[in-house]
């Protein structure tokens, strides 16, 4: 007598819509982060066009950042009003990640007056590598890779800034102090922002760097120049594109993929900025120039590479 065929009970199918969910919320995530990406990348050559236009650069931030909080104030408003609740400790975290923000926003819009926004772009992207070196002050470890990052960075500057002679030093030490301002920022963030609701948190940050951002003008005299046509297309670009657009669509993506994954595309956002300077601006950059912004973006790309543990990055232009 043979053996009875012994077969296990079948497992029950997974509906293809539960299978395909997945992948479409990745994909959803993924074209998000390209469109955020993409959408941060007009600001340095557009403000710089708009600089080199004769508008202000101060009037040029004051009015970017008066329209962006206004439309993400009023979305926020009716979409998500709860998230306006945050502890007395995360709403001063928040007001003090502004002001820094603030501070580095204001510094790289003076330092368009007199840089290119292809080299801007690149100064900017050392801040990665510098939010490594601050969370080493407080007891993350400094490693090998860390120093490599950190030389390349360094290298990549020298190249950028020295050899030609011909960068305005003023403008480059702007730059590089707003790049310090943005890594402090996202260092805060770190250490006091995570866990909090996102919109909320962002919301506030937006609102100090206006607040901020308008002081300045003021403190400047208010300068005013009714922009001309031009002028008031690079505001609305800079304001709804570059800012209210980019940052939904960078948060959206967040809880779609993940902040790690999305940190991986800053050194796009840097090539794209200057891909956009070189084809409308008619920048050009010299050899070891682009040998230095190579340097920068692998010191970058090699950075962001740790950030996969923070839940929560904010902005930086």
């Amino acid at each position: 007598m043979s053996n009875p065929q012994i077969t296990a009970p079948a497992t029950p199918a997974v509906p293809p819509a539960v299978e395909a969910a997945p992948a479409r919320s990745a994909t959803l995530g993924w074209a998000l982060a390209l469109g955020s990406t993409v959408a941060f990348s007009f600001a340095p050559p557009v403000a710089r066009a708009a600089i080199l236009g004769g508008m202000n650069s101060n009037e040029l931030l004051m009015l970017r950042m008066v329209i962006a909080s206004a439309l993400f104030g009023l979305t926020l408003a009716v979409t998500a009003r709860d998230s306006l609740r945050l502890p007395r400790r995360a709403l001063w975290a928040a007001l003090l990640v502004g002001a820094l923000n603030a501070g580095g926003m204001i510094l790289l819009f003076l330092s368009l007056n007199y840089l290119e926004a292809s080299l801007g772009a690149m100064i900017i992207a050392l801040s990665p590598p510098l939010v490594l070196t601050l969370l080493a002050l407080r007891g993350e470890r400094l490693t090998r890779r860390n120093l490599v990052r950190l030389g390349l960075a360094l290298a990549g500057v020298y190249l950028l800034i020295s050899p030609s002679g011909g960068v305005d030093w003023g403008g480059a030490l702007m730059a590089l102090a707003a790049t310090l301002l943005f890594a402090l920022q996202m260092a805060v963030t770190q250490w006091t922002l995570v866990g909090y609701p996102v919109r909320g948190v962002v919301f506030y940050v937006t609102i100090t760097m206006t607040v901020f951002t308008v002081a300045w003008w003021l403190l400047q005299g208010a300068p005013w120049t009714a922009p001309s046509s031009g002028g008031w297309g690079a505001v609305l670009l800079l304001a709804v594109v570059s800012t209210y657009f980019a940052r939904l669509g960078y948060y959206a993506a967040i809880g779609l993929i993940g902040s790690g994954q999305l940190a991986l595309l800053g050194p796009l956002e840097t090539l794209l900025s200057v891909i956009w300077a070189v084809l409308f601006l008619h920048e050009r950059l010299a050899a070891w120039q682009l040998v230095g912004g190579v340097f920068i973006l692998a010191s970058a790309a090699l950075a962001v590479r740790r950030f996969g543990p923070i839940n929560l990055r904010l902005p930086r232009r």
